[in-house]
């Protein structure tokens, strides 16, 4: 199994002291997340997009290329790019460019995205979204693998051998489908033979392993292979402890904060004590023998061999957050790496002559012992 850290990039008070972090300190935090990712070994880090309260994760190529510039072996993912609300030749000039900066790093999951304010900013409603998604993403494809593009839609202007830079470090990338509900962006991954991420945090696991189902019989009835399915999962929360008892004792505020929070927007939670959350939720809190039981139990309903962590503290220290993702990785991960196989994660292209040596200048540059001016 291969594991993710993501962050949607939430904006709110922290739920252990109440403060609400500045944007930038905010944004600070991400950017450590993911130095963090790299460090402890995960093998990719994904940012959503977002364009309400309370979220600040509206542009995210702009902070996964700062991530990129300050990471070197970690995968970057997006969480979703909300294809349905972009125009496809600026989403392609944006994420080729990233793929450029992070040196071929970069992969995709595209979806609709969802929430109120999107329809109010982007024009983009509930009897046309689905079609933008699927032509946006079908156009962004094109864009990608040829140099010079001829097409015509319903929701952009028409293209005459277009050409659209830079070009992608990349050749071929990889798109995942994000997938929490809808029966539309399975089947348009499974007709172009694109990996499914299912969402697996809101619901139980039911509803989800429904369209992981419905995903792998469109799969087969497209004509593709069913040994080149692959599919994504995500989990709705993460604390590990080595005794239980302390694990659930020190996540119940936080989780309780969140129940808090859902209520005053509005939302009646579908999981409403910890307790029904452990039982029916893809929640992961615990000892790292009852999370990796989870996981299994899981894995049987969806067969993902991609899992996600939320990336975020949460209401955790630095230091407890750091602690708990160590004991992921030491203790967790490879029992799952060992006992749930994975296909690897695409590997980088082979850059450039000239980009390694400017990369080695750089690196030069960064290590170079820099004193004081009146150092002497």
């Amino acid at each position: 199994m291969k594991f993710l850290a993501i962050t949607l990039i939430v904006h709110a008070p922290d739920p252990r002291t109440g403060v609400l972090p500045s944007t930038t300190a905010r944004f600070q935090e991400v950017v450590a997340g993911a130095v963090l990712a790299e460090e402890l070994g995960f093998d990719g880090f994904g940012v959503g997009e977002r364009h309400e309260r309370p979220f600040i994760s509206s542009s995210p190529p702009v902070v996964l290329s700062h991530i990129a510039a300050l990471t070197s072996r970690i995968r970057l993912f997006t969480a979703v790019t909300t294809l349905s609300l972009l125009d496809p030749v600026r989403a392609f000039e944006d994420y080729a460019t990233l793929d450029q900066l992070s040196g071929g790093r970069l992969e995709l999951i595209v979806g609709k995205g969802n929430g109120a304010a999107q329809a109010q900013l982007f024009h983009v409603t509930a009897a046309d979204q689905w079609d933008r998604n699927r032509e946006s993403y079908e156009l962004f494809r094109r864009l990608w693998r040829e140099e010079k593009v001829t097409w015509s839609g319903r929701f952009r202007p028409p293209l005459e051998e277009a050409e659209a830079w830079p070009r992608p470090l990349q050749p071929e990338i990889r798109i995942w489908h994000g997938s929490a509900t809808s029966e539309a962006s399975v089947d348009l991954a499974a007709r172009y033979g694109d990996p499914l991420f299912s969402a697996n945090v809101t619901n139980p696991v039911e509803p989800y392993a429904a369209l992981v189902r419905y995903y792998r019989e469109r799969w087969v009835a497209y004509g593709h292979d069913p040994a080149d399915i692959l599919v994504g999962a995500g989990s709705a929360g993460y604390y590990g402890a080595p005794r239980s008892q302390d694990a659930v004792a020190r996540y119940r505020p936080i989780f309780e904060a969140r129940l808090a929070a859902l209520r005053r927007m509005g939302q009646e939670p579908v999981f409403p004590t910890l307790e029904d959350a452990l039982e029916r939720s893809s929640i992961l809190v615990g000892s790292p023998q009852q999370i990796i039981e989870k996981v299994h139990w899981y894995h049987e309903r969806l067969g993902h061999e991609v899992m996600h962590l939320h990336a975020d503290a949460d209401g955790l220290t630095a230091a407890e957050h750091r602690e708990t993702m160590e004991l992921f990785q030491s203790a967790i991960a490879p029992v799952l790496r060992r006992e749930i196989p994975s296909r690897p994660l695409p590997a980088p292209p082979t850059l450039p002559a000239d980009a390694r040596l400017a990369g080695a200048r750089l690196a030069d540059v960064h290590s170079a012992d820099v004193r004081p001016a009146d150092a002497g």
